[in-house]
């Protein structure tokens, strides 16, 4: 990849583009936006570049717009927040009746909008799970479900206090989430990390080929735990580096095994709610329900909102005052979250997620057809995929490739963030649930074309 003039804003590879959801004037990033990068590599933490260099301007349905007046059409999301679309008309017009309203802020005070939420989201979620917490972050979600479950353990035995999670799990960038993260790089910087947090590997079928719960049970054999010393299992719904999912009999079963021992389990929703695998929930595809559940992303389509749904009995295990955020239950933030979960019902945006997912996997699997020996799994559900890279049988993943292939698609006005995953190795695919057969066909054209134009 070559670099601007200035050495300091890369150029996306491009070539004029105009179709029915996309339209490229070269060069990018557009000439306009340079002195706005040059300024955020100036005054920004070099940990926020990374991604392709377009500066939003703007952003529509399943469309982003810079400027200038070049258009992408969108499998990012947004990293997976714009589930009912950009900008959707009855989210803005809610944010603004609630700005002119007057309450911009009321701590943990009684507030309508906060409660109806909470009563929202139980009304949704399955049997037991019928207390909400509303919290802003997923990060915070993550953190609160490991506060609670350990908790709980505490309560049955004082020696009740490890967490299982999984390896190349993300459960988000704060302390106690990077620990019980399974990406080690993540985790360099903590140095003394707690010895009662421990990662199994995750049954995807591709990099874990033993999909048996038989292997979870050796696992902790093998780590010297015992049941009796579980305070909690906490697993991402799908690995959101990978898309990948583990089989529904394992999940079942590790059910079954958690209510013998007294364990909570807790499902990582940030990234599967709210539609976006094709169900309301994303564990559902596993025919079981977590003690625990936590909400992200798209739960607002917008807004900073995140939950923990849980049973009663967990929920309330701290007394008043002592389980808070400052911003809990931001009365913006409400209005927002209220609004998306109307515009996902009555959109029937969960069904055009299954509908559209089907058509998302089938041309992935068809177009990409031609570059097998570069791919080693294509994993996912509804409208959520990963493309993993490799560079050869050996299943190595090639972050080169799977980098140069998202900037040439961000080149041909298709919108994604930077590869994800395994050693960064993983084209992830999350458009918002509004898109349509035609414009997720077109795009995964793209993708091809890209992979082509890498390959060459």
């Amino acid at each position: 990849m070559t670099n601007s003039p200035n050495n300091q804003t890369p150029v996306i590879p491009s070539k004029p583009i105009e179709t029915k959801y996309r339209r490229i004037t070269p060069p990018l990033p557009a000439p306009g936006s340079h002195a706005m990068l040059a300024d955020s590599q100036k005054y920004e933490p070099r940990s926020m570049q990374g991604q392709p260099p377009i500066a939003w301007d703007r952003a529509e349905g399943f469309n982003v717009y810079d400027a200038a007046g070049n258009k992408w059409l969108d499998f990012s999301s947004g990293v997976l927040v714009a589930n009912a679309g950009h900008s959707h008309p009855a989210i803005a017009d809610a944010i603004v009746k609630q700005v002119k309203r007057g309450l911009l802020h009321n701590y943990c005070f009684p507030g309508e909008l906060r409660i109806t939420l909470a009563r929202r989201l139980c009304e949704l979620a399955p049997e037991p799970l019928k207390k909400a917490f509303l919290l802003s972050t997923g990060s915070e979600a993550t953190e609160c479900a490991v506060k609670l479950m350990r908790t709980h353990g505490r309560k049955i035995d004082t020696r009740k206090d490890v967490i299982v999670s999984f390896t190349n799990a993300f459960h988000g960038r704060t302390l106690g989430a990077q620990m019980i993260g399974g990406i080690p790089a993540l985790k360099e910087w903590i140095g003394h990390l707690d010895p009662s947090m421990i990662q199994v590997p995750f049954p995807d079928g591709f990099r874990c080929t033993d999909i048996s719960f038989e292997g979870f049970l050796r696992q902790l054999e093998q780590a010297g735990l015992s049941a009796d010393r579980v305070a909690g299992v906490i697993a991402e719904t799908y690995q959101g580096g990978g898309a990948s999912f583990g089989p529904p009999a394992y999940f079942q079963q590790m059910r079954k095994w958690c209510d013998q021992h007294q364990i909570l389990l807790t499902f990582d929703e940030v990234q599967a709610g709210f539609g976006r695998c094709g169900t309301m929930w994303g564990f559902e595809h596993y025919g079981t329900v977590p003690d625990l559940m936590c909400l992200g992303k798209g739960i607002s389509s917008s807004l900073p909102v995140s939950a923990v749904v849980g049973r009663p009995d967990v929920m309330d295990l701290y007394p008043p005052g002592s389980m808070t955020s400052t911003h809990t239950g931001n009365p913006i933030c409400m209005a927002a979250a209220l609004a998306n979960i109307d515009v996902i019902l009555k959109e029937k945006l969960v069904e055009n997620s299954a509908r559209v997912g089907e058509v998302l996997h089938r041309e992935l699997w068809k177009q990409l057809k031609p570059f097998d020996s570069r791919i080693g799994a294509i994993h996912g559900k509804g409208l959520v995929a990963g493309v993993h890279v490799i560079k050869d049988e050996s299943q190595t993943p090639d972050p080169e490739l799977a980098h140069d292939v998202v900037w040439h698609a961000v080149g041909r006005g298709l919108m994604l963030f930077a590869p994800v995953g395994v050693k960064g190795g993983t084209i992830k695919i999350c458009p918002p649930l509004c898109i349509t057969e035609e414009a997720v066909t077109e795009g995964v054209s793209v993708i091809a074309e890209a992979f082509a134009e890498c390959l060459k």
